[in-house]
């Protein structure tokens, strides 16, 4: 998440050499980081298997709350942009 004062500048630049400015939003973004660590977690109430009340999952990908969440997003993310011609600077 961007500050709102570096959000001005940068369409107060833009506005002056006469950019056209683009804005994505990712649904659910950190829904689709792949975590690589173990993560488990417990079952959400209202939302047990009474077949398996003991039991514990392991996270296949990242949810909203999850620590690891935001970096998993970002190297997600990353990789894509990277393999599809990109470059970091």
């Amino acid at each position: 998440v961007a500050r709102l004062e570096a959000i001005r500048l940068f369409l107060a630049y833009a506005a002056n050499k006469n950019f056209i400015v683009y804005q994505m939003d990712v649904k659910s973004a950190f829904l689709n980081g792949v975590i690589s660590e173990e993560v488990f977690v417990e079952q959400p109430p209202g939302f047990e298997d009474k077949l398996a009340l003991d039991k514990v999952f392991r996270l296949n990908k990242a949810l909203y709350g999850l620590k690891q969440a935001p970096r998993a997003w970002y190297d997600t993310l990353s990789e894509f942009l990277v393999n599809n011609g990109f470059s970091k600077g």
